[in-house]
């Protein structure tokens, strides 16, 4: 293991916000936010902000803890190594506390403002990152990303429960959509900083079964989101906004895979396939989601049937 950086620099705000992983975060809200708009039934807007800051202190405490379980691997890659443990800004110990106290203070505010049923997962969401992804998958199966995903597509299960204090079909597809379209965004990624990995000796697929290999179930990933994110419009769940909307960044996104699963050659533009599939991974997420909530405003407005 690499030895994180001795402590030579006060920790400040700045880095205890960056152990929360903020650009983690903010999607992780966003997804929360729109199950909670989307969700069928009303909601007060001081308990609705409540679950919404629940989620995002939940987010910021599994990411802090992650950080402080790799800080060793992080320190031995290129992407991590600038992050608060690893520079020397902050003690483990510190990092560690912090985590705790979000992770606590997120499923208990939630479970007492909001709801027992939200909390529950929401704690169950924590341990899958924390424990379950973080200490036992990710340093043991290539498969890691993809059992792993399941802790990014709690939030707008959450944000759906909190609503209506059940879990129906609903809500179980916005939790497959993240779940299937976790592999493909973070392959893409993985194929372009793979020798970080390896380094590291994090089994990530690209490091242990080959750039083929992956390339191919980014593909196939890919083609299995299609029916997945139509499926709400295919249940009656949502709308033709939604469904349009679905189908349409879904087909891109598969567009985009096609280039990525047959290239062969390292060479090439700085932009590579793979790079312009992960950045519209991003985008993808949040205008589905996004179009999920304006079906559900067309619908209560009476613009749609």
């Amino acid at each position: 293991m690499t030895a994180v950086t001795a402590l030579t620099l006060p920790a400040d705000w700045r880095d205890f916000f960056a152990l929360t992983k903020p650009r983690v975060m903010s999607l992780v809200i966003f997804t929360g936010l729109c199950g909670l708009l989307a969700a069928p039934g009303h909601i007060h807007p001081v308990i609705g902000f409540t679950a919404i800051l629940c989620i995002a202190l939940a987010a910021g405490g599994a990411g802090t803890l992650n950080q402080w379980l790799e800080a060793d691997i992080d320190a031995g890659m290129k992407r991590t190594a600038k992050r608060p443990i690893p520079a020397g800004r902050m003690r483990p110990n510190d990092a560690r506390d912090f985590g705790i106290a979000l992770s606590v203070a997120s499923v208990l505010i939630m479970g007492l403002g909001v709801g027992w049923t939200a909390a529950v997962i929401l704690a169950i969401s924590i341990l899958y990152y924390a424990v379950v992804y973080t200490i036992w998958l990710k340093p043991r199966t290539p498969q890691n990303i993809v059992i792993g995903g399941a802790a990014g597509a709690f939030p707008p299960l959450i944000g759906w429960v909190a609503v209506t204090g059940d879990i129906t079909l609903m809500p179980v597809l916005l939790f497959a959509i993240i779940f299937m379209w976790t592999p493909p965004h973070f392959w893409a990624l993985a194929l372009f900083i793979k020798s970080d990995y390896a380094k590291v000796g994090i089994p990530m697929m690209p490091v242990v079964r080959g750039q083929a290999s992956t390339r191919k179930q980014i593909l196939v990933y890919s083609v299995l989101l299609v029916p997945v994110a139509a499926a709400p419009w295919f249940i009656g769940g949502a709308g033709a906004i939604y469904g349009i909307t679905a189908l349409a960044l879904s087909l891109i996104f598969l567009a985009l895979s096609v280039p990525v699963a047959f290239r062969h050659s390292e060479e090439g533009d700085a932009m590579k396939p793979e790079k312009r599939l992960f950045a519209f991974s991003i985008i993808y997420l949040f205008a589905l989601f996004a179009g999920l909530v304006l079906d559900r405003v067309a619908a209560y407005q009476g613009f749609i049937a």
